[in-house]
């Protein structure tokens, strides 16, 4: 079960989180609406790469990832979206495309998008299409240790 490893990773740092079944759903805003929750609170994780070397982007669900700004903010670095072939490897314990933002847990770097922290709580894929995790942001960004910057763009 994919979950179990984050569950497992969640309970060893003393995490108090929801776990949340859902309908088989595989966008963002179509998982935060069939798990009832604000699109501005669901977390989703974008694969990229950056100068390449694969990395995590996570922004909220109403949001895409700008590529340019995301750029900008690291200085320069080149990034791309990953292709799916680059990344599947990396989750063997996930199911394509439902990966956690928890970048310590595959070696990888996370990037957050600034609007997440606004808000108290975030939710996020728990390695399958039908199940979410919601918790307090405080530890996410304790344990996924992202940096913060400015590459989300509101969709309309």
């Amino acid at each position: 079960m994919p979950v179990r490893t984050l569950k497992k990773f969640l309970d060893e740092n003393g995490v108090k989180y929801v776990s949340i079944s859902h309908s088989c759903a595989y966008t963002a805003q179509e998982i935060a609406a069939s798990s009832h929750v604000s699109g501005k609170e669901f977390a989703k994780t974008v694969m990229i790469m950056v100068d390449g070397v694969m990395a995590m982007a996570v922004l909220t669900a109403s949001c895409r990832i700008d590529v340019i700004r995301l750029s900008e903010e690291l200085d320069g670095a080149a990034v791309i979206l990953a292709d799916e072939l680059a990344f599947k490897d990396s989750f063997s314990d996930c199911e394509l495309g439902a990966m956690p933002p928890f970048g310590p847990l595959y070696g990888m770097t996370v990037y957050a998008d600034r609007m997440l922290a606004d808000d108290d709580e975030i939710a996020f894929n728990a390695g399958s299409h039908a199940e979410i995790i919601r918790m307090s942001y405080n530890d996410f960004s304790r344990l996924a240790r992202p940096q913060i910057l400015n590459f989300g763009v509101a969709c309309h």
